[in-house]
C-alpha cells in the first residue's frame, strides 16, 4: 500500500478533450512532457487500484493531451477531472552523489560553515535568477529570524549537501 510520503506529484488532469476520453494534462516536470517518462500515474487519492497507464499523448497548442488506458468516453474523462497525477518516489531516476532532489532537502538542517544552526528547510522555490531554499529559523535564533531565504547557488552559497546527516551546509550570514 503506498502513502502519500513515497509518491510525488507530478501534474494534474485537466478538462476532457473531445468525446473519446481524451483529457487535457498540466504537467509539473521540468520538460513539459516529462509526466510522460512515467508509468503508471495514481490519480487523486493515493492507494492501489487507482493506476492509470497512458495509451497515447500529444502535444496540443502549448499544452498536452492524453488517452489513458481505460478512459474511453467523455464521462470516463468528467470522472478523473481534477485529479492530481502521482508517482511512487522509487520511479525517479537514480542520482549521482552531487546532485540532490527537491524533495530530499526539505526537512534538512541548514548550517553555517562556521557553525551556526540556521533552522530546517521549510520549502524550494524558483526566482528566475536562481533557486532560493526558504528555511524555517530555530525558535531561540539569536538574530529574531523567524524564516531566512538562502540562495541555492551550489559552490558559491550552498557548500555541502550531506544526505546521510540530514544538513546542507552553507557560506551564509545568520544577520541576514
Amino acid at each position: 500500500m503506498s502513502s502519500a510520503s513515497d509518491t510525488l506529484v507530478i501534474g494534474i488532469i485537466g478538462a476532457p478533450y473531445g468525446v473519446k476520453g481524451w483529457v487535457k494534462i498540466t504537467s509539473y516536470t521540468h520538460d513539459l512532457d516529462g509526466v510522460f517518462a512515467y508509468t503508471p500515474w495514481l490519480l487523486g487519492q493515493v492507494q492501489e487500484g487507482n493506476q492509470y497507464v497512458v495509451d497515447q499523448w500529444r502535444t496540443h497548442n502549448k499544452g498536452l493531451v492524453a488517452k489513458l488506458v481505460g478512459v474511453d468516453n467523455r464521462d470516463d474523462a468528467e470522472g478523473i477531472k481534477n485529479l492530481e497525477i502521482s508517482i511512487k518516489a522509487e520511479m525517479l531516476p537514480e542520482l549521482d552523489d552531487s546532485d540532490v532532489y527537491w524533495r530530499e532537502l526539505v526537512g534538512m538542517r541548514v548550517v553555517t560553515d562556521k557553525g551556526y544552526n540556521l533552522g530546517v528547510i521549510k520549502e524550494l522555490f524558483e526566482t528566475g535568477a536562481n533557486d532560493v531554499l526558504l528555511v524555517k529559523a530555530n525558535l531561540n535564533d539569536a538574530f529574531g529570524q523567524k524564516e531566512r531565504m538562502v540562495p541555492y547557488l551550489l559552490n558559491q552559497v550552498i557548500k555541502q549537501v550531506d544526505r546521510q546527516a540530514k544538513m546542507v551546509t552553507v557560506d551564509w550570514d545568520p544577520a541576514f
